[in-house]
């Protein structure tokens, strides 16, 4: 725990440093990822990150469109487009943003007929890929119910951003608006970098045999993993995925989380690792295989200076029980 105190302060005070770039930047290593992804499967819209989110009261429409301009000004990857240049996956920084927000009027419709609009337009929206070489990764659509009810569709491509990024674009977006509609200028902090000097000091994190040595730790801890869970299904696995699902959500009830929780600090792990072994286990016994894989995303915001910016930094890690 000493060790990675000392590793924190040590980051807190060396910096990422900024650079200058002409247009284009090197992309990330989570960037070349999907980028890859979008290659071998074009079109799909597997990786859009959408989200619905229902405005009440009255709603100045200029001022959040310029709230929109606002945050994508302040963050590079969001003015982002790629491309391959001299065989490398580069970040084109876009000076400015063709962003606009297209407005539907719902309010005509009966309350019925309007919550079957806002489904299909938001099913839509959400189905709609992105062109990484040529579309603005970021846009959004405004339906209006009443002069007092909105919903407001928001998409972006998860190459430009992750679940962290969305809760700072929130944040920023409101801090703007709320200022526009008082008459202000908004009091956003400068950020002292980009995503683009993240994936430079990534680049220079991993020289000297270093991404090598990450390989080949992670050649050997999946070697001879079963490629998949053979689960008692009810139908047959299709041999193409589909990305086809769904989510389950249920409470932990009290009486059983308090004892969970008390029960992973006296063996010295986090409740997590405790969920974890437990859901393997039971992965375990529907399968009969004795190793079980799960992925799981990580944040991978390691230096304080990325706190506050928008992009992609998650990461998925395999978790390999036995």
């Amino acid at each position: 725990q000493q060790e990675l105190l000392k590793k924190r302060l040590a980051q807190r005070k060396n910096h990422i440093q900024r650079t200058a770039y002409d247009g284009a930047a090197p992309a990330s290593l989570a960037q070349n990822r999907l980028w890859l992804e979008d290659e071998l499967a074009p079109g799909r819209p597997t990786y859009n990150i959408a989200r619905r989110w229902r405005l009440n009261g009255r709603l100045d429409i200029p001022a959040l469109e310029k709230s929109f301009l606002t945050v994508i000004a302040r963050h590079e990857t969001l003015r982002t487009t790629f491309a391959l240049h001299d065989d490398q996956i580069v970040q084109v920084i876009h000076p400015e943003s063709k962003f606009s927000l297209p407005i539907h009027d719902l309010s005509q419709l009966s309350e019925s007929d309007q919550g079957e609009r806002v489904e299909i337009l938001a099913k839509d929206e959400a189905k709609r890929p992105f062109d990484l070489t040529t579309d603005s990764l970021i846009r959004a659509q405004l339906l209006r119910l009443s002069d007092d009810a909105h919903i407001l569709l928001f998409t972006l491509h998860h190459i430009i951003a992750d679940g962290w990024s969305m809760n700072i674009f929130l944040r920023e977006l409101t801090q703007a608006y709320q200022a526009f509609t008082a008459g202000q200028a908004p009091d956003l902090p400068p950020l002292p970098i980009q995503y683009t000097d993240f994936a430079r000091w990534q680049e220079q994190q991993l020289q000297n045999d270093r991404l090598q040595q990450q390989r080949d730790y992670w050649l050997e801890q999946l070697s001879d993993l079963p490629p998949y869970l053979d689960f008692p299904t009810d139908r047959p696995r299709p041999n193409q995925q589909t990305f086809q699902g769904a989510i389950d959500t249920f409470t932990i009830p009290a009486a059983l989380a308090a004892p969970l929780k008390a029960f992973s600090q006296q063996e010295g792990a986090t409740l997590f690792m405790t969920l974890l072994a437990a859901f393997q286990v039971l992965l375990s016994r529907y399968s009969g295989q004795d190793e079980i894989a799960i992925g799981t995303p990580v944040a991978g915001r390691n230096h304080p200076d990325l706190e506050n910016l928008i992009g992609f930094f998650v990461n998925t890690v395999v978790l390999r029980g036995q």
